[in-house]
């Protein structure tokens, strides 16, 4: 009796030691470990607003980006920074261009020196790390190359980045033209007396959608183009989680809405390993493995890569369930899967959302809308579809585009991680620290653009980007380094077609319904839509 009560006594010692220790580390993540980075940080002259117990400044945050979303902006006005960042503008004038910002218990330093970006991302890029997107997030971009890190990473991107040089991505336009086409055929049938209203964003996003399918898929268009649909319903559920209080472990319980996500994730795992193996088992039959041949798609470089050849040529299959080797060349099942859902949702938002933030500025600025037309008929004439060549003479279009970037860059900022104590700018940053670089602020500075910084002039990218700025580091919508955005040619190419085709066709204005409010919602979209009044143009013989 007397020895039961003893194992008793020690079993509740036991679990008020555990409770103890418990505490004590949740009370340092939450408490003590703030303070300590705060003080550390204020030794060194960087200051911030307050941290809260596990708030952070998360209720300040809210405040700043509630008040900016309730006012749109005036029409041509570009001086975006205070509505799509207010945090930033806000502390920057307090605190100065570099302070310390608490989301929750995560410490985040603000950087916006060039030169301090410069090393994060270029001279010191291996003591840095890209941060992890929320869960919900992570689902819907796939743990592709936005996500991967190391080797695997360096893998995954000597695979792929062939598919995306520029002489590979020339040859889609013939196919990026037919589609483009074929929509501004759906915009004259609809159109009245002449001109149609047309809201461009989801125009836009369906047109990207069936590029990049074509760019993915190639000849199993019709099969990707079935998953890419189920990968936009996937999209729906992830905006939809943005407008609630997150909630840890919600993803997780049995919901109506969380029960069809995970229906849409097992219906495009399983249409995406069936057409994999579907294509393998076709190479395999054609012997295609071993031939010099350059696959036509993006799907064909990755499978081609996840085939083992060995020293008698004989090629084996590397499953899904096999672990990742650096030494082999080899990328499984699982990783074609997940890089078809990065290139999903990074090629289909990104290239949307400057195709409508470069329509509603020549909307906006009509004298750069006749510069552009003018030269689009000079170069490329009355055809329906511009070649390859005639897109590469449009250099007005492409001053454009650098501008719109500017202006309106898809991602609006971007985020590293220390991997350990590092110096940056005589600075000693602590490991774990997340460092947030504000890529619209950097493009909005009149230090390093001018006067004029907040202003729609194409011109100052005449001498290219090099000379636009005061600092050639001063311009990174795709960002910089070895990171950077892969699919950054093939967006820019779908843009200069699309918007030269609509040019040959059409003029537009705003629509007097248009609201300019840009806001991010994982990247930088118009918060009420775009929409347009195109008018046809009398043909020319």
């Amino acid at each position: 009796m007397e020895g039961g009560y003893m194992y008793l006594v020690l079993l509740l010692c036991c679990l008020l030691y555990l409770a103890l220790v418990f505490l004590m580390r949740v009370s340092d993540y939450l408490w003590w470990r703030p303070r300590r980075i705060e003080m550390h940080f204020s030794k060194q002259g960087i200051r911030g607003p307050k941290y809260h117990f596990f708030l952070g400044n998360t209720k300040e945050l809210v405040g700043l980006m509630v008040k900016a979303a309730s006012q749109t902006l005036p029409l041509s006005h570009h001086n975006i920074l205070p509505r799509v960042l207010p945090f930033y503008h806000h502390w920057k004038i307090i605190y100065g261009a570099t302070f310390l910002v608490w989301f929750g218990p995560t410490a985040r330093l603000t950087v916006s020196d060039t030169s301090l970006i410069r090393e994060v991302l270029l001279v010191k890029s291996e003591l840095f790390e890209k941060t992890e997107s929320p869960p919900h997030v992570r689902k819907l971009e796939g743990d592709g190359l936005l996500t991967l890190k190391g080797e695997k990473w360096a893998h995954h991107r000597k695979i792929i980045t062939p598919s995306f040089y520029i002489d590979n991505l020339k040859v889609m336009v013939p196919i990026m033209g037919k589609s483009m086409k074929k929509m501004l055929d759906k915009w004259v049938d609809i159109s009245k007396s002449g001109s149609v209203e047309i809201e461009v964003s989801h125009w836009f996003q369906s047109l990207t959608e069936e590029i990049i399918t074509h760019t993915v898929f190639g000849s199993n268009y019709e099969q990707g183009k079935a998953i890419f649909e189920l990968h936009s319903q996937k999209m729906l559920h992830v905006i939809g989680s943005y407008n609630k209080v997150f909630i840890p472990g919600y993803r997780f319980l049995p919901t109506k809405k969380n029960r069809q996500s995970w229906k849409l994730d097992r219906e495009i795992e399983k249409s995406l390993t069936k057409l994999i193996h579907k294509r393998i088992n076709d190479y395999n039959i054609n012997a295609s493995i071993t031939s010099d041949k350059c696959p036509n798609d993006l799907l064909g470089f990755m499978i081609k890569a996840s085939i083992k050849i060995d020293t008698k040529q004989n090629s084996t299959w590397v499953s899904s369930n096999s672990s990742y080797s650096s030494s082999a060349s080899v990328i499984t099942t699982h990783d074609i899967i997940e890089e078809c859902k990065t290139i999903f949702f990074a090629g289909k938002h990104t290239t949307s959302a400057l195709m409508t933030w470069t329509t509603v500025l020549l909307a906006m600025h009509p004298k750069w809308q006749k510069m552009a037309r003018e030269e689009v008929l000079r170069e490329c004439g009355n055809r329906d579809v511009p070649t390859k060549d005639d897109v590469a003479k449009l250099k007005t279009m492409s001053m454009i585009l650098n501008e719109s970037l500017r202006l309106y860059p898809p991602a609006v900022a971007l985020l590293r991680r220390a991997r350990r104590d590092v110096e940056l700018g005589g600075c000693t940053i602590p490991c774990g620290t997340e460092l947030l670089m504000p890529i619209l602020a950097v493009h909005h500075d009149p230090q390093m653009w001018g006067q004029d910084a907040s202003e729609f002039n194409p011109a100052r990218f005449a001498q290219g980007v090099a000379q636009a700025a005061k600092d050639p580091m001063g311009f990174m919508p795709f960002g910089l380094g070895a990171r950077r955005c892969i699919g950054q040619n093939l967006a820019v190419l779908q843009t200069k077609l699309a918007i030269a085709m609509i040019l040959q066709r059409f003029s537009f204005d705003l629509a007097p319904t248009y609201r300019h409010a840009p806001t991010v919602v994982m990247l930088l979209n118009p918060q009420y839509g775009a929409p347009i009044v195109f008018r046809e143009l009398a043909e020319k013989s």
